[in-house]
């Protein structure tokens, strides 16, 4: 008898560690994948039984948060959604979440441990935190000027503090409303289907996320690496260019849409923006110091996050003379983003310093207290102070009397580039219309504000399409609104 009873003992035990292993293997070892299991419904009700966490633009919030009165039971709410959707992304029940929404979602959502007024607080009670609020660095004076500017026309624009790398405005068009995608149902299913099968890919972040052919506003770049390099020491001297000028090594002749681009000077060439004159200009400089001058502005980085990730800017490293040529002019396989024109205007007018360009100024947790912050971090210099100068005199050339006099503002100094990238088949469709440039205030040495624009508008005539015609414009209205505001301290 007591035999038995001491293996029904053993048996008893042995069957209570295999339960208590097992829990230990679903509640610790598979915890993990059960709550990344789409099928669990207890994660998702859980996600959304409090309201979310505010994205803020300066003082007021562009997020909300609204009962359903479902089982999930608050849902996204957008303030001006078309207006910050390429800054917010979506926030959905039923497709998950994107840009600062996607990057900051344990911030919002309070689940990231740094919102614990307890370390480990979270891991041990196995509460959620109440939520956090992310303040972004955008400008809504300078994002309304942006988007207005715009007008619904494929395009994007982006703007920096050259400063600090803070992102004033990050705009691109078509857009979208993200509250349309934030509940659940058919309705929320045939908008997502809609968006999608939409050709002019209104949830597509062309500021960030779509390169493009910058054509002549990359003359900036050639110039730099022209300067840096030694192969120029003086704007003003003739560059022995013929027009049209005969690509290295190939048939094909390069020409000029306007006249005076003979021998021209580079500050001439620049001013009214000769293709022969840099595109000489780029095959003299050479593949290395081309690419390495581009480099220094950001091209080929592939981890720059903002912190969404932002699509890397191309320039080709190994090329035949010829296609170094072309690359000088930005055409070839050289692409860019909005940001990264924005920072290359940014690096030239702070004086050759290229500060890394961040979107999330602090998060504060629901009692306001900061949890994070955002500082400035110089990503790079781009060119010495010396080159930025010489520089800044080509840029501002072109808006006092160049092609883009449409940029010109009262009082202050401005620089900018036009640019017309040609694309398609034979360069057959309609052209990118660009202009990057900054404004310095009245008095000041260094500028304020940087910005990008590129229109891609396929309705419009190809010859209405033009960086000064086009661009121009809403560039200077982006750097009029941060001119105009009242000096903001870093960190407000």
């Amino acid at each position: 008898m007591t035999r038995c009873i001491r293996r029904c003992a053993a048996l008893g035990l042995a069957l209570l560690l295999a339960l208590a292993l097992n829990a230990v293997r679903v509640m610790v070892l598979d915890a993990g994948a059960a709550a990344a299991d789409p099928a669990n419904r207890r994660i998702a009700i859980a996600r959304y039984q409090h309201p979310r966490g505010g994205i803020l633009v300066g003082a007021a919030k562009v997020t909300g948060s609204q009962d359903t009165g479902g089982q999930l039971a608050y849902a996204r709410t957008y303030r001006d959604g078309p207006l910050y959707a390429p800054v917010t992304g979506f926030a959905s029940q039923t497709y998950g979440t994107s840009l600062l929404e996607g990057t900051e979602d344990g911030l919002l959502a309070g689940t990231s441990p740094r919102l614990a007024s307890v370390p480990l607080w979270k891991e041990i009670t196995r509460n959620r935190q109440r939520p956090g609020d992310v303040h972004t660095t955008i400008d809504a004076a300078a994002q309304k000027a942006a988007y207005t500017g715009l007008a619904g026309r494929r395009g994007a624009v982006a703007a920096i503090d050259p400063a600090t790398g803070r992102i004033l405005a990050l705009v691109s068009s078509p857009s979208y409303d993200p509250a349309l995608l934030a509940g659940t149902g058919p309705g929320v299913t045939a908008e997502w289907q809609r968006l999608n099968d939409d050709p002019a890919q209104p949830m597509l972040d062309r500021a960030i996320r779509q390169t493009y052919p910058p054509g002549s506003t990359f003359k900036v770049v050639t110039a730099a690496a022209a300067l840096e390099s030694g192969t120029v020491t003086d704007l003003l001297a003739p560059t022995d260019s013929p027009d049209p000028y005969q690509l290295p090594g190939t048939t094909v002749s390069l020409t000029n849409e306007g006249r005076g681009c003979d021998d021209a000077s580079v500050y001439d060439a620049f001013r009214i923006s000769c293709n022969t004159v840099f595109a000489k200009l780029g095959a003299d400089v050479g593949l290395t110091a081309m690419v390495r001058q581009a480099q220094a502005f950001g091209f080929n980085d592939t981890g720059l996050r903002i912190p969404p990730g932002v699509a890397k800017s191309n320039i080709d490293t190994a090329m035949g003379p010829d296609q170094v040529a072309l690359s000088a002019i930005g055409q070839f396989d050289t692409t860019a983003t909005p940001l990264q024109m924005a920072m290359v205007a940014a690096a030239v007018g702070d004086g050759g310093e290229l500060m890394t360009p961040y979107l999330v100024d602090r998060v504060t947790n629901h009692a306001g207290a900061v949890v994070a912050r955002t500082g400035p971090v110089r990503l790079h210099r781009a060119v010495s102070e010396g080159t930025a100068e010489r520089l800044q005199r080509l840029m501002e050339a072109v808006v006092s009397d160049g092609t883009g006099t449409n940029a010109a503002i009262p009082g202050a100094v401005v620089g900018g580039k036009t640019g017309t990238a040609q694309h398609g088949f034979g360069n057959k469709g309609t052209p990118y219309a660009w202009f990057i440039s900054y404004a310095k205030p009245p008095g000041a040495d260094r500028a304020a504000v940087a910005v990008a624009v590129v229109v891609e508008d396929a309705e419009a005539a190809r010859a209405d399409i033009s960086g000064g015609g086009t661009a121009a414009p809403i560039a200077k209205a982006v750097m009029r609104s941060v001119l105009a505001a009242p000096p903001r301290a870093f960190g407000g």
